[in-house]
């Protein structure tokens, strides 16, 4: 069934004739089928590596006005720095998991709560180094790096 609807969508692709911009994302790309990736299917194969300290500062920013928070009562440096290696659901999780620490105690959401939970957290990038390694050296050599 599988390799039937890949033959449907690779046709699709072939004869389509509307102008169309198609994204599509994978986790696991060396998994893909070859013919799904020649160029005239994909013209560009894009490496989003995970996200650097300003970025990390901007998702915690975002993370804190989504849930009512003001994020200037943070020290947003030191959040981006102790989440290293986190990806941004990661960092989201960490925001989630420090409101219900805070929670917990009775108390309202601060710095220390975000902080335990962030080194409590061993983000993908720790747990699987060897995985996110390989992605990233097969990515060097085959893509164009992304932000």
């Amino acid at each position: 069934t599988s390799q039937r609807i890949l033959g449907y969508f690779l046709t699709w692709m072939a004869e389509r004739k509307s102008k169309i911009f198609l994204v599509a994302t994978a986790n696991a790309i060396d998994n893909l089928p070859p013919e799904l990736l020649r160029k005239g299917r994909f013209d560009e194969i894009f490496f989003v590596d995970l996200p650097a300290d300003d970025i990390r500062v901007e998702l915690f920013r975002l993370h804190l006005s989504k849930r009512g928070l003001q994020p200037e009562g943070f020290d947003l440096a030191e959040l981006a720095e102790v989440s290293r290696g986190f990806s941004g659901a990661e960092i989201e999780q960490g925001v989630v998991s420090a409101l219900y620490a805070a929670h917990g105690e009775g108390g309202a959401l601060d710095q220390r709560h975000l902080v335990e939970e962030l080194r409590l957290t061993r983000p993908l990038s720790v747990v699987m180094a060897e995985k996110v390694n390989r992605l990233r050296a097969w990515a060097a050599e085959r893509t164009v790096p992304a932000d």
